[in-house]
């Protein structure tokens, strides 16, 4: 069978219900009247994950920059100092991106690379290199959807305590106010903070993740401003952009208990409040979820006069990021949370490389918890994506596991939003294989293969599915 063949049969076996394990009908995901003509589809990227050209043209050095230089902490000690060279390469990106016919294009910009001290003078090229992207976009007819903060704090900032110093807010709101008001009379649909539960867990908490900070101490500081700072930046966003769609983004797991025990229950309840309430509830005026984690009172040790205000803001939207489920059981020997998350592999044989369940009813199941605080004008799912072991036979990549992940979680999209949920749009994570922060190359999440010795494109059929999928709904 060649390769077009084979998409003509895997398209039409998507739609009849009869491909893989779990089943889509068309009568489920395809009725024309049901995904309106304004639902978005598109693909996501990030500045350090892609671009490349670490010290190029005037840019600062950001806190991956020094942190992949520690050795031991990136796995195979990767480093994003050329990643998938897309700072020179965007061009042909962009044009193979309009080549499947995706709509949307979402990506970062890098903060230093706009302002290489974080503050203060500017870096006239790479201001210059956003608008050659963007321009490119239209060019070619795919709509750039931009995220402000994509995890590369410029370093001399984290040298001034990075998140954890309330300056941040200072730092951030000139850096949004520029940019938007720089590339806001072409952008409209803006992203402020890309999962600031990963940012400030990961690498203000576990040590694991850049700046490689450890401890409630500096967890609890960083994650406040880093809420002060979403809020923050959506208010400017939408000052400045005339008639923009502002959002942000949360990561978010679905979380079951191990068994039906009370200890289980409430550590589940625990594990739900950090990963799937700690950033979204103080945006809505809930506050942090304190209820559930009495210890987490300790935020309010840094709080300010009109924190709890200053808190709140309504975006136009909420950026769903979603990958897995958690089964977690009580434990003793994690402190503030009680519980352990019990390895998908250990429970499952449906997990991807990253070992991640593979969960499609997890996604459905968060667009309904978020859709039930009544306060969230709508959805767009920013993240959503697999890494498989790809295998390249004939210059081809057959990746079926992927096609039906993202067939089973589209679909279960599609469900909450028949259902009457308010999801607009729906981006894969992510256009091409990239640099996955503490575990390098290995993870390949992309519809488009890279060959990272000589940055070599290979399009893999889940690219080639996702595109005809799409415009089949036309």
């Amino acid at each position: 069978m060649n390769r077009n063949e084979f998409l003509k049969t895997t398209l039409a076996f998507s739609l009849l219900g009869l491909f893989g394990k779990r089943i889509i009908r068309a009568n489920e995901l395809q009725e024309r009247h049901f995904i309106a003509d304004d639902f978005i589809w598109g693909v996501s990227s990030a500045a350090y994950q892609t671009e490349g050209a670490y010290a190029e043209d005037g840019k600062g050095l950001s806190i991956w920059d020094v942190f992949v230089q520690e050795k031991g902490k990136i796995k195979n000690n990767d480093t994003g100092k050329v990643a998938c060279d897309f700072y020179h390469l965007y061009k042909s990106d962009i044009s193979l991106l309009n080549s499947l016919k995706i709509p949307a294009f979402r990506f970062s910009l890098s903060w230093p690379r706009i302002f290489p001290k974080g503050t203060g003078s500017k870096n006239q090229k790479g201001i210059d290199y956003y608008h050659y992207v963007i321009d490119k976009c239209f060019e070619k007819g795919i709509d750039p959807w931009i995220t402000l903060y994509h995890w590369d704090l410029p370093q001399e900032l984290e040298i001034k305590g990075g998140w954890t110093n309330r300056d941040m807010l200072s730092w951030f709101g000139d850096y949004v106010d520029f940019c938007t008001k720089e590339y806001g009379d072409k952008v409209k649909n803006w992203i402020v903070l890309n999962e600031p539960l990963s940012f400030t867990g990961v690498g203000y908490f576990l040590g694991l993740h850049a700046p490689g900070k450890k401890g409630f101490k500096n967890f609890l500081p960083a994650a406040h401003h880093a809420a002060l700072c979403n809020a923050l930046g959506g208010r400017i966003a939408k000052e400045n952009v005339a008639n923009g769609n502002i959002g942000t983004s949360i990561s978010c797991s679905y979380i079951e208990p191990k068994g039906q025990s009370e200890k289980d229950i409430k550590a589940a309840k625990r594990y739900d409040a950090v990963f799937n309430r700690f950033f979204i509830e103080p945006l809505i005026g809930l506050d942090y979820p304190t209820d559930t984690i009495p210890s987490l009172k300790k935020i309010h040790d840094y709080y300010k006069a009109n924190d709890e205000k200053d808190l709140q803001y309504d975006f136009d939207f909420i950026g769903i990021q979603n990958y897995t489920r958690e089964i977690v059981k009580h434990s003793l020997t994690t402190p503030i949370v009680w519980g352990k998350i019990i390895p998908a592999d250990k429970r499952t044989d449906q997990y991807t490389t990253k070992n991640w369940e593979i969960y499609p009813e997890g996604i459905y199941d968060l667009l309904k918890k978020y859709n039930s605080y009544g306060k969230i004008k709508k959805f767009y799912v920013t993240e959503n994506g697999a890494s498989f072991n790809d295998v390249i036979a004939d210059n081809k990549i057959n990746d079926l596991k992927r096609i039906d992940f993202l067939k089973t979680y589209i679909n279960s999209v599609l469900k909450a939003k028949k259902e009457g949920i308010n999801v607009k749009g729906y981006f894969v994570w992510s256009f091409t294989d990239n640099f996955e922060w503490a575990d390098g190359f290995d993870p390949r999440f992309g519809l488009v293969f890279i060959n990272y010795a000589d940055q070599k494109r290979i399009v893999k059929d889940s690219g080639y599915w996702y595109s005809d999928f799409i415009n089949s709904l036309k």
